[in-house]
């Protein structure tokens, strides 16, 4: 995937995480948005998920990168966004299939189940993944609700 612009949030259980990766995507030449928190105090995730997303569906940010304990109230909210596909993702491979099986364009690291070196392991696959389109562009059409 080519991708400049990464947005990134997180709640309290995902900032310890967050500095490393952000750290990581620098150097690689990423221009991160960075949508907090900006610590372990504890807080309310949509509060970061929400502008996360935003940045992606008003196309200043390509694809995103959620972190919370579970992975999973981040996904379940970032999901509630129109044309957002978050996918939680606690292996490279689980990464990979989102993005090429499912045009994924956020991850969900569920950073009390992951080492730092599996996330930046993760968000590296993410971002090297490529949508496989023929059959699973159909499949990602249809997931639009009706």
């Amino acid at each position: 995937m080519k991708v400049k612009t990464i947005a990134i949030g997180c709640d309290h259980a995902g900032f310890p995480y967050k500095d490393r990766i952000i750290k990581m995507l620098d150097k690689q030449g990423y221009t991160v948005l960075d949508f907090g928190t900006d610590s372990i105090d504890s807080v309310d995730y949509p509060d970061f998920v929400h502008p996360t997303m935003n940045s992606i569906n008003t196309k200043e940010a390509e694809v995103g990168i959620l972190l919370c304990g579970s992975g999973n109230g981040v996904s379940i909210t970032a999901n509630k966004h129109q044309d957002i596909r978050c996918a939680l993702s606690w292996k490279t491979e689980i990464a990979a299939l989102a993005v090429q099986h499912n045009n994924a364009n956020v991850i969900a690291l569920p950073v009390r189940f992951i080492s730092k070196r599996m996330a930046l392991n993760i968000v590296k696959t993410f971002l090297a993944s490529n949508f496989e389109g023929g059959r699973h562009a159909r499949r990602v059409g249809k997931m639009a609700c009706v």
